[in-house]
């Protein structure tokens, strides 16, 4: 396993994970003790304007086209401090993805910037979205950033629809969000849709926070407002404890030692 090399950070993001429950409002952990979703903003806790420079760089994804996308296998150690599990690739499996471009295959992508992760603010993000779930040293946790952009109507999803990302605690924060209309995120209590739980509208600095095992979740085509102008939203989501057996075993054969979720 390779480490990033954090000694330059301020000591700041050093604090045990505890010093992290302030992060989120109140309402937060309530919502989801209560509804097993929240929404709320974190505009205040991080340079969003400096988190949108690393989408210039965003590769484009090799599986599926209209998507632009990077992603990093990350855990925390003992002591509270980020590491990196390398060269693990992404592996949903059929009955938690449903898109033929997706499903049952081992996608590897680029990593995720090191001078991203490097971060304060980021950091701080990953500690208190993992303090949040109460995340265990040595789980693993999945963050992406993707997102599309283009001149004509997109299906974010590729054809996956109503679904689970086939892990335990699921997150979406959105990056931005220019020339869209679309779009929307409904959550459901059942993959048929017939049971709305709720729907919105993200906009960049706001983040929807799921229990993805228990709920499902969707999103609208996106398509331009002005169709002279091109048109692109990004995101970041991020999940941990996950009930993909696929993918499981995948990250068992990359890293014996990681802690997975036996449930």
């Amino acid at each position: 396993m390779k480490n990033i090399n954090y000694d330059h950070i301020k000591t700041t993001v050093a604090q045990p994970l505890s010093n992290f429950d302030s992060y989120w409002p109140y309402h937060v952990t309530q919502d989801i003790l209560e509804g097993s979703w929240s929404q709320t903003s974190i505009n205040k806790r991080i340079n969003l304007a400096e988190w949108q420079t690393y989408l210039e760089d965003l590769p484009r994804d090799t599986y599926v086209d209209t998507r632009w996308k990077r992603m990093s296998w990350l855990y925390l150690d003992q002591a509270g401090e980020i590491n990196t599990l390398d060269d693990c690739p992404m592996a949903q499996g059929g009955s938690y993805n449903d898109a033929d471009t997706m499903a049952d295959k081992l996608r590897y992508y680029p990593a995720l910037e090191t001078s991203f992760l490097q971060r304060d603010d980021v950091q701080s993000f990953i500690k208190a979205w993992a303090d949040l779930w109460d995340i265990n040293p040595k789980e693993p946790i999945l963050m992406q950033i993707n997102g599309i952009k283009g001149n004509q109507a997109i299906d974010p999803l590729q054809g996956q629809g109503i679904h689970q990302d086939g892990s335990q605690f699921l997150s979406i924060l959105v990056l931005s969000r220019e020339n869209v209309t679309g779009g929307e995120n409904t959550l459901y209590e059942d993959k048929a849709g017939q049971r709305q739980i709720t729907h919105a509208t993200l906009v960049p600095g706001e983040i929807m926070h799921v229990r993805d095992n228990e709920v499902f979740h969707n999103i609208s085509s996106v398509q331009p407002l002005n169709s002279d102008v091109p048109f692109e939203r990004f995101i970041i989501i991020i999940n941990c404890r996950f009930n993909d057996t696929f993918q499981n075993r995948i990250l068992r054969q990359h890293f014996p030692d990681v802690v997975l979720n036996q449930g």
